[in-house]
């Protein structure tokens, strides 16, 4: 039984089929990447697995539990847990208190420490603890998203353009960020418009177009596939 299993998603935007049919898996330990153009139904997978769109048809199921068409709090209260595109942060609160906000669905547990680790693991953040999150760069709103989403101790993760809009520098950062919490053992599913950096931290890729899965296989598989290299490696 995989960790993440979705079967035969449909989701509509009004009469337009954003998602046809798609089905994919991520297994325990895994990292498993979602590449493809704008406008693939990358973002419409994570919304609809995550409950912030419905389905029309198929099947969500996480930890064996069938989650289809499920809230958006009931799903994170499974620790099913998403860094939006935008990161969505709350501007005029500071990163303390944003950090905080990530720890609502839990009960005390070891919360301090886990603020200790994230400080540790973002230093910036640490210095900027009394910052409006408003006020901090594109990189360090990121690094607080992240922040934000390992407070709720996932289950699995999932990015959504998580190097969108930053400067190549802070790609490479935000990607080591990616193989350090790999490296923690949990499971991401990362949704990811620069193909060249998803391909080199992927256990498993799904390629979408235009609402359906067209390619799939390890990264390694797909780093040496000719079809690859012209459409987004090129």
């Amino acid at each position: 039984m995989a960790l993440l299993e979705v079967e035969n998603l449909q989701t509509n935007y009004g009469a337009i089929k954003a998602l046809r049919g798609i089905s994919f898996m991520v297994e325990e330990g895994q990292v498993v990447t979602l590449i493809g153009a704008n406008g693939a139904g990358k973002s419409t997978t994570i919304n609809t697995i995550t409950g912030l769109l419905k389905p029309v048809s198929g099947s969500v199921r996480f930890m064996g539990q069938d989650i289809t068409g499920w809230r958006a709090d009931r799903v994170t209260k499974l620790r099913l847990i998403q860094v939006p595109e935008g990161r969505q942060l709350i501007a005029n609160m500071s990163v303390m208190e944003n950090l905080t906000i990530g720890t609502h669905i839990r009960r005390g547990e070891k919360i301090d420490e886990d603020l200790a680790n994230i400080f540790t693991r973002f230093p910036r953040l640490n210095e900027r603890r009394t910052q409006k999150a408003g006020l901090l760069s594109g990189g360090e709103q990121q690094m607080l998203a992240v922040g934000r989403a390992l407070m709720m101790r996932p289950r699995l993760l999932m990015l959504d353009e998580p190097s969108m809009g930053l400067a190549p520098l802070l790609v490479n950062e935000v990607f080591q960020i990616i193989a350090e919490i790999k490296a923690q053992g949990i499971p991401i599913l990362l949704v990811e418009q620069n193909a060249r950096k998803a391909l080199q931290i992927a256990d498993y890729v799904y390629v979408l177009d235009r609402g359906q899965i067209v390619n799939q296989g390890t990264a390694e598989e797909l780093r040496s596939d000719p079809a690859i290299l012209s459409a987004y490696l090129g």
